[in-house]
């Protein structure tokens, strides 16, 4: 399951899309949208992305993580548009025999959505106020804002 929507993730779906009885070992990540990011509220996330290549790189990346570990599922649904706090954003499902193929390949997996997939992804402050967000490795960061630390959540 390769999929762009604009619905909200039904996140049993996903994990039931990569469920086999050949596997001992079933992740699920499921990305949200967190209410404080670097102290500053986030009253929702925005996400843009142009469909066709999305689709085309998910599906690559599925086919390249199936070709590296012995997997028996893959499954990868990523929202665009509006995304409130709580809802998510992305799901990423994967199923392998072992557990330590899932962890290797669901982590890869993220890591390399968020640099190359094209999806980009826009803050919304409470102000209202709308900031880019680049990925930088595999750690976010929004240039311009340092809050009080003690508004931080992780």
């Amino acid at each position: 399951m390769i999929q762009i929507t604009h619905e909200p993730i039904d996140a049993a779906s996903v994990l039931a899309a990569v469920s086999d009885n050949n596997a001992g070992a079933n992740l699920l990540f499921v990305g949200t949208t967190r209410e404080w990011t670097s102290g500053t509220r986030t009253v929702e996330l925005r996400y843009e992305c142009y469909e066709p290549m999305a689709e085309r790189q998910l599906t690559g990346l599925c086919h390249n993580a199936r070709s590296r570990w012995n997997l028996t599922g893959v499954a990868v649904v990523h929202r665009v548009g509006v995304v409130p706090p709580g809802e998510a954003s992305l799901a990423v499902a994967v199923s392998s025999p072992h557990r330590l193929a899932s962890f290797e390949a669901g982590q890869w997996l993220i890591d390399r959505i968020k640099q190359v997939v094209p999806v980009w992804k826009q803050e919304i402050d409470e102000d209202g106020q709308g900031h880019w967000v680049h990925p930088v490795d595999t750690n976010e960061t929004i240039v311009g804002h340092f809050p009080p630390t003690d508004k931080v959540r992780t």
